[in-house]
């Protein structure tokens, strides 16, 4: 059973649209409260129950959701993983950290040490599992005769391939011992309540964190085709274990019978919540789509050319118009520069749109980590190409060797939240004022 939790009001801005960076940086971070576990989690629990709670959990935001967990039942017993530099004090749930995104033996032994909780559970007994984006790195025990290198050579492959996050994660379902309902289905006959943070388009449970908690139809040799696509060259243990047929959790096996999904936040929410407080500060808006994906300088060029369109019909004294967009852009890996798909899509923006006046946009990661640097993204406008030359750096030269990080690492126009403790996948404004 899947339900999806009601979202909370937004709270008005602290900047207008007169001031273009803190305005795009006061939405973000609106993005981001929309979407915090203290505001998310306590609305979606039922009372707290009379006998056994496990607590369990993995994911960017794990750690946080599991304060807000005890903060509306008290203690709890129960092991959460988050990412390094991610966790937050409980009282009971221990927290582990692990690396993200390539999975580490932390986060194999974390894994195993879930598992062990979920043994020997009984039917009067409750698990509530904690789950967000992030989940398929942290919560890792390969499937098989497979080795957690040969599963981290797999995702390597993947990560610098340029797939789509969601056929990744269907290789990462068949090679895993833990998702696809892995997870719930060891907890069988407990009953099992997931809260689910979504960072995924269309925010379907079974591909937030890979699914740990809802079945999986199963498609082994899809998934050999997939990385055949993609380049990626399966390790033997992986190519045989695929070419047997997986070990799939199917979505009709009775041991998931007694399982219920929540989304308590998504990006579609925290895209609205930005929007509600645009619209507050007199801007007109426009959402684009919540699940927007494909390589981040393509979607960057559409959206200069949109943006300029957009413009060019607005007159003088219309209100300023926002373009908002969210989902999960790739980067095909063509150097050795230090980027990440929201600092590639404002790079390849900035380029695309010339200088153009009146335009400003802002890219970031909800999680504050945009690939693998601990930055969620960038700002540009009009003056950002001018500023560059007069700093000698070649936005041409960044784009091709994928440093956007570095690129506006110079420029002081990076967004540096820290961990925000929540995962709503890509924020992507651009505000659009008339031609003087």
């Amino acid at each position: 059973m899947t339900l999806q939790a009601p979202a909370p009001p937004s709270a008005p801005l602290a900047a207008s649209p007169a001031e273009p960076p803190a305005f795009l940086r006061a939405l973000f971070e609106t993005a981001v409260a929309a979407a915090d576990p203290m505001r998310t989690v306590a609305p979606a629990l039922p009372p707290r129950p009379a006998g056994r709670v496990v607590v369990i959990g993995a994911g960017k935001a794990s750690a946080r959701m599991a304060e807000a967990v005890e903060a509306a039942w008290g203690p709890c017993e129960g092991l959460v993983i988050t990412r390094y530099g991610h966790a937050r004090p409980c009282a009971g749930i221990e927290i582990v950290e692990a690396a993200h995104p390539v999975p580490d033996a932390a986060g194999e032994v974390a894994t195993r040490r879930v598992m062990r909780l979920l043994e020997g559970l009984s039917a009067e007994d409750l698990v509530l599992a904690l789950i967000s984006g992030g989940g398929s790195s942290l919560l890792v025990q390969p499937a098989g005769q497979i080795t957690l290198e040969e599963k981290r050579l797999v995702t390597s492959g993947l990560l610098a391939s340029g797939a789509p996050i969601g056929e990744m994660n269907g290789i990462r379902k068949e090679l895993s011992a833990v998702k696809g309902g892995r997870l719930a289905a060891a907890a069988f006959p407990a009953r099992v309540l997931a809260l689910l943070i979504s960072d995924v388009p269309g925010d379907a449970p079974s591909d937030i964190a890979s699914g740990p908690t809802v079945g999986h139809r199963g498609d082994a040799a899809r998934a050999l085709a997939a990385l055949a696509l993609w380049g990626v060259v399966p390790p033997p243990s992986v190519q045989s274990f695929l070419e047997a047929g997986g070990d799939p959790v199917r979505p009709d096996d009775p041991r998931l019978a007694r399982v219920e999904n929540v989304v308590i936040a998504a990006p579609a929410r925290s895209l609205e919540a930005a929007a509600e407080a645009a619209r507050g500060a007199g801007c007109a808006v426009e959402i684009l789509g919540d699940a927007l994906e494909g390589e981040a300088r393509d979607l960057a060029a559409a959206h200069a050319d949109l943006a300029r369109a957009r413009q060019a019909a607005m007159a003088p004294g219309d209100s300023p118009l926002l373009l908002l967009s969210g989902g999960e852009c790739t980067v095909t890996r063509r150097g050795d520069g230090v980027g990440g798909p929201n600092a590639e899509y404002a790079l390849a923006l900035a380029v695309a749109l010339d200088g153009a006046e009146g335009i400003d946009a802002i890219a970031c990661d909800t999680d504050g980590v945009d690939g693998a640097a601990e930055v969620a993204g960038a700002v540009i406008g009009p003056s950002t190409l001018t500023e560059a030359e007069r700093l000698g750096s070649d936005p041409a030269r960044a784009l091709s060797t994928n440093d956007s990080h570095g690129f506006f690492a110079a420029l002081g126009a990076q967004v540096v939240p820290g961990p925000t403790l929540t995962n709503v996948n890509d924020f992507r404004a651009i505000l659009i004022r008339p031609q003087p």
